[in-house]
Protein backbone atom coordinates (compact mmCIF):
# COMPACT_ATOMS: atom_id res chain seq x y z
CA UNK A 1 0.00 0.00 0.00
CA UNK A 2 2.89 2.46 1.02
CA UNK A 3 4.35 1.63 -2.49
CA UNK A 4 1.34 2.61 -4.25
CA UNK A 5 0.98 5.50 -2.68
CA UNK A 6 4.22 7.00 -3.81
CA UNK A 7 3.88 5.64 -7.08
CA UNK A 8 0.46 7.38 -7.88
CA UNK A 9 2.03 10.97 -8.28
CA UNK A 10 4.57 9.47 -10.46
CA UNK A 11 2.71 8.14 -12.73
CA UNK A 12 0.44 11.27 -12.79
CA UNK A 13 2.71 13.75 -13.52
CA UNK A 14 4.18 11.23 -16.36
CA UNK A 15 0.02 11.79 -17.81
CA UNK A 16 0.12 15.46 -17.56
CA UNK A 17 3.27 16.57 -18.74
CA UNK A 18 3.64 16.11 -22.83
CA UNK A 19 0.09 18.16 -23.04
CA UNK A 20 1.67 21.73 -21.62
CA UNK A 21 4.23 21.35 -23.54
CA UNK A 22 2.69 21.02 -26.99
CA UNK A 23 -0.07 23.42 -26.93
CA UNK A 24 1.75 26.46 -25.98
CA UNK A 25 4.23 25.63 -28.94
CA UNK A 26 0.87 25.91 -31.68
CA UNK A 27 -0.70 28.83 -29.57
CA UNK A 28 2.92 30.50 -29.92
CA UNK A 29 3.05 29.70 -33.89
CA UNK A 30 -0.47 31.54 -33.95
CA UNK A 31 0.60 34.40 -31.82
CA UNK A 32 3.62 34.95 -34.38
CA UNK A 33 1.89 34.86 -37.03
CA UNK A 34 -1.08 37.45 -35.86
CA UNK A 35 2.40 39.89 -34.68
CA UNK A 36 4.04 39.78 -37.90
CA UNK A 37 0.70 40.34 -39.89
CA UNK A 38 -0.21 43.35 -37.19
CA UNK A 39 3.45 45.01 -37.48
CA UNK A 40 3.99 44.57 -41.13
CA UNK A 41 0.26 45.82 -42.05
CA UNK A 42 1.58 49.28 -39.21
CA UNK A 43 4.48 49.43 -41.87
CA UNK A 44 2.61 49.42 -44.70
CA UNK A 45 0.06 51.73 -44.10
CA UNK A 46 2.45 54.39 -42.42
CA UNK A 47 4.78 54.31 -45.23
CA UNK A 48 2.02 54.36 -48.18
CA UNK A 49 0.52 57.72 -46.21
CA UNK A 50 3.35 59.23 -45.22
CA UNK A 51 4.60 58.97 -49.34
CA UNK A 52 0.97 60.74 -50.67
CA UNK A 53 0.21 62.75 -47.70
CA UNK A 54 0.58 66.89 -49.71
CA UNK A 55 -2.02 64.56 -52.21
CA UNK A 56 -4.06 63.28 -49.43
CA UNK A 57 -4.29 66.57 -47.79
CA UNK A 58 -5.21 68.65 -51.01
CA UNK A 59 -8.14 65.92 -51.88
CA UNK A 60 -9.84 66.08 -48.82
CA UNK A 61 -9.61 69.97 -49.20
CA UNK A 62 -11.26 69.47 -52.06
CA UNK A 63 -13.68 66.86 -51.08
CA UNK A 64 -14.78 69.55 -48.02
CA UNK A 65 -15.32 72.37 -50.21
CA UNK A 66 -18.42 73.07 -52.02
CA UNK A 67 -17.24 76.10 -54.07
CA UNK A 68 -15.19 76.37 -56.95
CA UNK A 69 -14.13 73.57 -59.72
CA UNK A 70 -11.87 70.88 -59.31
CA UNK A 71 -8.58 70.34 -61.64
CA UNK A 72 -5.21 69.07 -61.94
CA UNK A 73 -3.85 72.73 -62.18
CA UNK A 74 -6.08 74.19 -59.46
CA UNK A 75 -5.08 71.11 -57.12
CA UNK A 76 -1.06 71.50 -57.80
CA UNK A 77 -1.25 75.55 -57.54
CA UNK A 78 -2.91 75.17 -53.68
CA UNK A 79 -0.07 72.76 -53.05
CA UNK A 80 2.36 75.42 -54.22
CA UNK A 81 0.46 78.10 -52.64
CA UNK A 82 0.35 76.23 -49.23
CA UNK A 83 4.48 75.65 -49.80
CA UNK A 84 4.80 79.34 -50.12
CA UNK A 85 2.35 80.49 -47.53
CA UNK A 86 3.17 78.21 -44.88
CA UNK A 87 5.81 76.43 -45.30
CA UNK A 88 7.44 72.94 -46.65
CA UNK A 89 6.16 70.31 -44.06
CA UNK A 90 2.49 72.07 -44.03
CA UNK A 91 1.85 69.78 -47.35
CA UNK A 92 2.00 67.31 -44.20
CA UNK A 93 -0.09 69.24 -42.24
CA UNK A 94 -2.55 66.34 -39.79
CA UNK A 95 -0.43 63.77 -41.19
CA UNK A 96 0.42 62.94 -37.33
CA UNK A 97 -3.35 62.34 -36.73
CA UNK A 98 -3.50 60.00 -40.34
CA UNK A 99 -0.37 57.75 -38.70
CA UNK A 100 -2.06 57.83 -35.31
CA UNK A 101 -5.25 56.68 -37.79
CA UNK A 102 -3.70 54.82 -40.48
CA UNK A 103 -1.47 52.32 -38.50
CA UNK A 104 -3.81 51.00 -36.30
CA UNK A 105 -6.26 50.77 -39.53
CA UNK A 106 -3.49 49.08 -41.82
CA UNK A 107 -2.41 46.52 -39.05
CA UNK A 108 -6.01 45.61 -37.79
CA UNK A 109 -6.89 45.41 -42.10
CA UNK A 110 -4.23 43.35 -43.04
CA UNK A 111 -4.21 41.14 -39.76
CA UNK A 112 -7.97 41.31 -40.25
CA UNK A 113 -7.58 39.87 -44.40
CA UNK A 114 -5.16 37.45 -43.64
CA UNK A 115 -7.52 35.43 -40.36
CA UNK A 116 -10.35 35.79 -42.49
CA UNK A 117 -9.01 34.02 -45.83
CA UNK A 118 -8.37 31.37 -43.26
CA UNK A 119 -11.57 30.99 -41.70
CA UNK A 120 -13.21 31.11 -45.57
CA UNK A 121 -10.56 28.64 -46.78
CA UNK A 122 -11.67 26.50 -43.80
CA UNK A 123 -14.92 27.01 -44.34
CA UNK A 124 -15.21 26.35 -48.23
CA UNK A 125 -12.31 23.80 -48.16
CA UNK A 126 -9.78 25.64 -49.70
CA UNK A 127 -7.00 24.98 -46.77
CA UNK A 128 -3.68 26.50 -48.33
CA UNK A 129 -4.71 27.18 -51.33
CA UNK A 130 -6.14 30.25 -53.31
CA UNK A 131 -9.68 31.67 -52.52
CA UNK A 132 -12.39 31.21 -55.12
CA UNK A 133 -13.05 34.74 -56.31
CA UNK A 134 -16.49 35.30 -53.86
CA UNK A 135 -14.99 34.41 -51.18
CA UNK A 136 -11.85 36.76 -52.18
CA UNK A 137 -13.97 39.58 -52.37
CA UNK A 138 -15.68 38.48 -49.10
CA UNK A 139 -12.75 38.52 -47.14
CA UNK A 140 -10.99 42.21 -48.15
CA UNK A 141 -15.06 43.52 -47.47
CA UNK A 142 -14.88 41.90 -43.88
CA UNK A 143 -10.89 43.19 -43.30
CA UNK A 144 -11.68 46.78 -44.33
CA UNK A 145 -15.11 46.98 -42.24
CA UNK A 146 -13.60 45.68 -39.02
CA UNK A 147 -10.68 48.17 -39.62
CA UNK A 148 -12.81 51.18 -40.51
CA UNK A 149 -15.00 50.42 -37.29
CA UNK A 150 -12.56 50.06 -34.74
CA UNK A 151 -10.61 53.69 -35.78
CA UNK A 152 -13.44 55.45 -37.14
CA UNK A 153 -13.27 58.58 -35.06
CA UNK A 154 -9.30 59.16 -35.85
CA UNK A 155 -10.31 59.74 -39.19
CA UNK A 156 -12.75 62.38 -38.51
CA UNK A 157 -10.20 64.00 -36.80
CA UNK A 158 -7.51 63.93 -39.27
CA UNK A 159 -10.13 65.34 -42.05
CA UNK A 160 -10.25 68.21 -39.41
CA UNK A 161 -7.16 68.69 -39.34
CA UNK A 162 -6.75 68.75 -42.76
CA UNK A 163 -8.97 71.29 -43.81
CA UNK A 164 -8.50 73.32 -40.62
CA UNK A 165 -5.91 76.05 -40.09
CA UNK A 166 -3.45 75.30 -37.91
CA UNK A 167 -4.49 78.15 -35.23
CA UNK A 168 -7.51 75.89 -35.05
CA UNK A 169 -6.65 72.73 -33.50
CA UNK A 170 -3.11 72.78 -31.87
CA UNK A 171 -2.99 68.95 -31.28
CA UNK A 172 -4.95 65.81 -32.10
CA UNK A 173 -6.34 65.78 -28.52
CA UNK A 174 -7.73 69.30 -28.91
CA UNK A 175 -9.45 68.31 -31.81
CA UNK A 176 -11.04 65.81 -29.62
CA UNK A 177 -11.69 67.82 -27.24
CA UNK A 178 -13.18 70.61 -28.80
CA UNK A 179 -15.39 68.71 -31.46
CA UNK A 180 -16.84 67.01 -27.52
CA UNK A 181 -17.28 70.32 -25.80
CA UNK A 182 -18.86 72.50 -28.65
CA UNK A 183 -20.72 69.75 -31.06
CA UNK A 184 -21.04 66.61 -28.91
CA UNK A 185 -19.48 63.25 -28.90
CA UNK A 186 -21.99 61.77 -31.88
CA UNK A 187 -19.96 64.25 -34.05
CA UNK A 188 -16.83 61.75 -33.63
CA UNK A 189 -19.12 59.37 -35.77
CA UNK A 190 -20.38 61.60 -38.48
CA UNK A 191 -20.11 60.35 -41.63
CA UNK A 192 -19.79 56.50 -40.68
CA UNK A 193 -22.18 55.09 -42.28
CA UNK A 194 -20.96 56.58 -45.66
CA UNK A 195 -17.80 55.40 -44.59
CA UNK A 196 -18.38 51.45 -43.82
CA UNK A 197 -20.81 51.44 -47.15
CA UNK A 198 -18.07 52.78 -49.30
CA UNK A 199 -14.90 50.25 -47.54
CA UNK A 200 -17.23 47.46 -48.14
CA UNK A 201 -16.58 47.92 -52.09
CA UNK A 202 -13.29 49.58 -52.04
CA UNK A 203 -11.51 47.09 -49.48
CA UNK A 204 -13.02 44.32 -51.03
CA UNK A 205 -12.30 45.31 -54.72
CA UNK A 206 -8.88 46.33 -53.51
CA UNK A 207 -8.24 42.71 -51.73
CA UNK A 208 -9.99 40.97 -54.79
CA UNK A 209 -7.84 42.57 -57.58
CA UNK A 210 -4.21 42.30 -55.81
CA UNK A 211 -4.80 38.53 -54.57
CA UNK A 212 -6.42 37.81 -58.21
CA UNK A 213 -3.25 39.36 -60.30
CA UNK A 214 -0.77 37.42 -57.90
CA UNK A 215 -2.67 34.35 -58.74
CA UNK A 216 -2.88 35.03 -62.76
CA UNK A 217 1.27 35.74 -62.52
CA UNK A 218 1.90 32.36 -60.72
CA UNK A 219 -0.26 31.07 -63.45
CA UNK A 220 0.81 32.32 -66.73
CA UNK A 221 4.74 32.89 -65.51
CA UNK A 222 5.20 30.09 -63.64
CA UNK A 223 6.98 31.79 -60.72
CA UNK A 224 5.60 31.17 -57.38
CA UNK A 225 5.81 35.41 -56.36
CA UNK A 226 6.02 38.51 -58.24
CA UNK A 227 8.76 40.55 -58.24
CA UNK A 228 8.63 43.86 -56.08
CA UNK A 229 7.97 46.35 -59.54
CA UNK A 230 4.99 43.46 -60.21
CA UNK A 231 3.79 43.81 -56.60
CA UNK A 232 3.70 47.76 -57.10
CA UNK A 233 1.65 47.44 -60.20
CA UNK A 234 -0.31 44.58 -58.86
CA UNK A 235 -1.35 47.17 -55.87
CA UNK A 236 -1.51 50.23 -58.38
CA UNK A 237 -4.03 48.23 -60.24
CA UNK A 238 -6.09 47.23 -57.06
CA UNK A 239 -6.30 51.38 -55.67
CA UNK A 240 -6.81 52.49 -59.16
CA UNK A 241 -10.00 49.80 -59.00
CA UNK A 242 -10.94 50.25 -55.28
CA UNK A 243 -11.09 54.36 -55.20
CA UNK A 244 -12.64 54.49 -58.47
CA UNK A 245 -16.11 52.16 -57.40
CA UNK A 246 -16.09 53.82 -54.07
CA UNK A 247 -14.92 57.44 -54.64
CA UNK A 248 -18.84 59.37 -54.71
CA UNK A 249 -19.65 57.93 -50.49
CA UNK A 250 -15.66 59.24 -50.20
CA UNK A 251 -17.17 62.71 -50.78
CA UNK A 252 -20.16 62.35 -49.06
CA UNK A 253 -18.24 61.04 -45.87
CA UNK A 254 -15.38 64.10 -45.95
CA UNK A 255 -18.37 66.57 -46.49
CA UNK A 256 -20.46 64.78 -43.46
CA UNK A 257 -16.76 64.59 -41.29
CA UNK A 258 -15.94 68.59 -42.30
CA UNK A 259 -19.44 70.20 -42.33
CA UNK A 260 -19.27 71.75 -38.63
CA UNK A 261 -16.39 73.44 -39.70
CA UNK A 262 -16.98 74.90 -43.24
CA UNK A 263 -20.60 76.09 -42.43
CA UNK A 264 -22.60 73.25 -43.47
CA UNK A 265 -25.40 70.74 -42.31
CA UNK A 266 -25.45 67.58 -44.03
CA UNK A 267 -28.20 65.39 -41.66
CA UNK A 268 -28.08 62.19 -43.96
CA UNK A 269 -26.06 60.06 -46.89
CA UNK A 270 -29.11 61.01 -49.39
CA UNK A 271 -29.05 64.41 -48.39
CA UNK A 272 -25.88 65.08 -48.76
CA UNK A 273 -25.41 63.72 -52.29
CA UNK A 274 -28.60 65.43 -53.37
CA UNK A 275 -27.34 68.66 -52.39
CA UNK A 276 -24.05 68.43 -53.93
CA UNK A 277 -25.57 67.36 -57.01
CA UNK A 278 -28.02 70.36 -56.97
CA UNK A 279 -25.07 72.37 -56.37
CA UNK A 280 -22.37 71.32 -57.87
CA UNK A 281 -23.39 68.76 -60.56
CA UNK A 282 -23.56 64.98 -60.68
CA UNK A 283 -19.91 64.28 -62.06
CA UNK A 284 -18.02 67.66 -60.64
CA UNK A 285 -19.69 67.21 -57.24
CA UNK A 286 -19.44 63.30 -56.20
CA UNK A 287 -16.64 62.80 -58.64
CA UNK A 288 -14.40 65.99 -57.34
CA UNK A 289 -10.94 64.71 -56.85
CA UNK A 290 -10.86 61.77 -58.90
CA UNK A 291 -8.49 62.21 -61.13
CA UNK A 292 -6.16 63.11 -58.28
CA UNK A 293 -7.28 59.94 -56.87
CA UNK A 294 -6.50 58.18 -60.20
CA UNK A 295 -2.72 59.48 -59.08
CA UNK A 296 -2.62 59.43 -55.02
CA UNK A 297 -4.78 56.01 -55.14
CA UNK A 298 -2.38 53.91 -56.94
CA UNK A 299 0.69 54.87 -55.99
CA UNK A 300 -0.38 54.12 -52.48
CA UNK A 301 -2.05 51.18 -51.98
CA UNK A 302 0.59 49.73 -54.61
CA UNK A 303 3.23 50.93 -51.69
CA UNK A 304 1.26 49.37 -49.02
CA UNK A 305 0.36 46.04 -50.73
CA UNK A 306 4.46 45.89 -51.84
CA UNK A 307 5.16 46.39 -48.12
CA UNK A 308 3.09 44.37 -46.50
CA UNK A 309 4.33 41.33 -48.32
CA UNK A 310 7.64 42.06 -48.33
CA UNK A 311 8.13 42.40 -44.89
CA UNK A 312 6.03 39.50 -44.38
CA UNK A 313 8.64 37.40 -46.34
CA UNK A 314 11.20 38.99 -44.62
CA UNK A 315 9.83 38.61 -40.95
CA UNK A 316 9.15 34.53 -41.89
CA UNK A 317 12.69 34.54 -43.20
CA UNK A 318 14.06 35.65 -40.03
CA UNK A 319 11.88 33.37 -37.72
CA UNK A 320 12.33 30.39 -40.12
CA UNK A 321 15.40 30.67 -41.76
CA UNK A 322 15.10 31.02 -46.08
CA UNK A 323 12.77 29.66 -48.02
CA UNK A 324 9.68 30.39 -46.35
CA UNK A 325 7.65 33.07 -49.13
CA UNK A 326 4.01 34.15 -49.10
Amino acid sequence: MGNGVREAPVEFQRDVEPGPAWIPAEDNQEKKKVLNSLMSGALAGAVAKTAVAPLDRTKIMFQGDSSGLFSQFEAYRLIYHTYLNEGFWSLWRGNSATMVRVIPYAAIQFCAHEEYKQILGNYYGFQGKALTPFPRFIAGSLAGTTAAMLTYPLDMVRARMAVTPKEMYSSIVHVFIRISREEGLKTLYRGFTPTILGVIPYAGLSFFTYETLKKVHAEHSGKAQPSPPERLLFGACAGLIGQSASYPLDVVRRRMQTAGVLGHTYSSILRTMQDIVREEGLIRGLYKGLSMNWVKGPIAVGISFTTFDLTQILLRKLQHGPGLER
